[in-house]
């Protein structure tokens, strides 16, 4: 099987699964919830376990430390997945509006350039997104339910049509090569 074909399959599949997942948005969120809750629990182990090899007593006290948070953390959303999808949503929020503040700073550092307003457009984005989630969230808390799922199934979308142009591409690059 050619590589091209590799790529468009992999995003076809991409594509059907944010369809899927943004047809039951709520059952992603907590999937989402769950797998993190999973994988702060392996984390937490895994730090605990390395704190009895590292050297010296503040290192060993810290490994134990960021192990207990972690091992905490993961039986939290395990046992708790709906706060847990409500913890998630809410550092999306804070992602979202950091990054558009970034962008937006950014953007003008770039002032006279071309890429100063597709980064100031893409910063006022993000924030403005950021700011329909917390009005959401303040309005009907249950809507951060739906969040995660959203994006997930918007990013799986995206995703899929990149890696289906991608694919396109090099089949055409392939079909030049060949030709030449």
């Amino acid at each position: 099987m050619s590589d091209w074909l590799k790529w468009l399959l992999l995003g076809l599949l991409s594509i059907v699964f944010g369809v899927i997942v943004l047809g039951n948005t709520v059952v992603a969120s907590l999937a989402v919830a769950t797998l993190t809750g999973a994988l702060l629990l392996a984390s937490g182990i895994f730090q605990v376990v390395g704190g009895f090899s590292v050297e010296g007593t503040g290192n060993k006290i810290l490994s134990f430390l960021m192990g207990a948070v972690m091992l905490f953390l993961g039986w939290s959303f395990l046992a708790h997945p709906l706060q847990g999808v409500i913890s998630l949503s809410m550092l999306v929020l804070i992602l979202f509006m950091a990054g558009g503040i970034a962008r937006v700073i950014l953007s003008f550092q770039m002032r006279g350039t071309q890429f100063f307003w597709p980064t100031l457009i893409s910063g006022i984005l993000s924030m403005i997104l950021a700011g329909v989630i917390w009005s959401n969230a303040s309005a009907e808390p249950a809507w951060l339910l739906h969040l995660l799922g959203i994006l997930l199934g918007i990013e799986m979308l995206f995703n899929g049509l990149g890696l289906v142009f991608m694919a396109l591409f090099v089949r055409g690059a392939d079909k030049e090569s060949s030709a030449a």
